[in-house]
């Protein structure tokens, strides 16, 4: 006698492998179904014609998204791979930012532009962690714009100034029509990240800063 075991084993050997169930239709899916359609159709009401090249119209519309899709991200591929190697160029150059702080060594100098309003006398401050002005630089701006200062890394004493971060005010006027103006730093570029919002700096001192923060390269 054949036990139950024994026949489920008979029977597993006769088994069929489940098959995979495509999750799109092609063209050839798509004109079967037009087919059977036309087959089956109301003989009272049959399908016009220009409810056919709709379909049709329609498949076609979107077979051509899909390679358009397809042609877009391959582009994007290329972009990025080219954004990769512009981005690579750039390290070991210096970028002027838009910021007023920055991070130094003992006795690192800065430099950078203030962005004057008006043709007059400029006041840099140099003002330390603990917001204590430590030097005053005088800038004169010819007129409005973008004007060069520069910083020694010295003290109003001229001593050394330490390690630590440091801010820069750049003010125009005296008193209450005292106005304060924007002002730049270029630091040295260590590394370019690229993040899904675009490419990122890393600036020495100053730290990740986008692209689009960045007044000049040189």
């Amino acid at each position: 006698m054949t036990t139950i075991g024994n026949a489920t084993d008979a029977l597993s050997q006769y088994s069929v492998a489940p098959t995979t169930r495509k999750k799109e239709l092609g063209q050839a899916d798509f004109l079967r179904l037009m087919t059977e359609q036309l087959k089956n159709q109301d003989p009272l009401k049959p399908l016009e014609g220009t409810q056919m090249l709709g379909q049709l119209a329609q498949f076609s519309t979107v077979q051509g998204i899909q390679g358009m899709q397809g042609a877009l991200g391959a582009v994007a591929n290329v972009m990025e791979s080219d954004q990769t190697l512009r981005a690579a160029s750039l390290v070991g150059h210096d970028a002027l930012v838009d910021t007023d702080t920055v991070q130094l060594q003992a006795g690192t100098g800065m430099n950078g532009e203030i962005v004057a309003t008006s043709a007059g006398s400029i006041n840099v401050e140099i003002v330390d962690a603990a917001g204590q002005v430590i030097d005053r630089v005088p800038v004169d701006a010819p007129g409005a714009g973008n004007v060069a200062w520069g910083w020694d890394g010295k003290t109003a004493d001229g001593r050394t100034a330490p390690a630590g971060t440091y801010t820069i005010r750049a003010t125009t006027g005296t008193g209450a029509s005292a106005q304060a103006l924007s002002t730049r730093i270029a630091a040295h570029i260590d590394s370019v990240s690229i993040e899904a919002s675009g490419l990122v700096l890393n600036l020495a001192g100053i730290g990740p800063r986008p692209l689009s923060s960045v007044r000049r390269i040189g």
